[in-house]
């Protein structure tokens, strides 16, 4: 399997799609069809099949590095993803706790900075043995982590 590197860039109303190894351009309306225009580019000019390249795009429009940027909010998603998941699971953990120990669900309320209602939901809830990866380091854990989103 071979990749190849493709610059995108905004022309107009068009996406150009350059595959510069091949000393190739293409055109994409949209940038969702960048990458199977670039694919399709290098199955032809190659002579190979479209499932046996790929490309590592770079996205620059006039100069906004766009795909780095967007790398990075995705990367950012997925971090804050897995610690509201530790969140979760640590809040849970402390409001079986606590209840356990007594305390009153209005005061596990103001003890998590929740409301009365989920404190109740947090307390209620069903908790699990360590199953994922982003589970924090507590005998009690979330059954499922978020792994990450668009």
């Amino acid at each position: 399997m071979t990749n190849y590197k493709v610059e995108v860039t905004r022309d107009g109303k068009w996406w150009m799609v350059s595959i510069p190894a091949l000393d190739g351009l293409t055109q994409a309306r949209r940038i969702s069809e960048a990458e199977q225009m670039a694919r399709e580019y290098i199955a032809v000019t190659t002579g190979t099949r479209i499932e046996d390249n790929t490309v590592t795009m770079h996205l620059d429009v006039e100069g906004v590095p766009a795909g780095e940027r967007a790398d990075r909010i995705r990367t950012d998603r997925a971090e804050a993803a897995r610690l509201e998941a530790r969140a979760l699971a640590e809040a849970k953990a402390l409001a079986h706790d606590l209840a356990e120990h007594g305390v009153p669900v209005r005061d596990i309320d103001a003890i998590l900075g929740v409301t009365f209602q989920r404190a109740s939901q947090l307390v209620n809830s069903r908790l699990t043995t360590p199953a994922v990866e982003c589970a924090p380091p507590h005998e009690y854990v979330e059954a499922q982590c978020v792994r990450g989103s668009g």
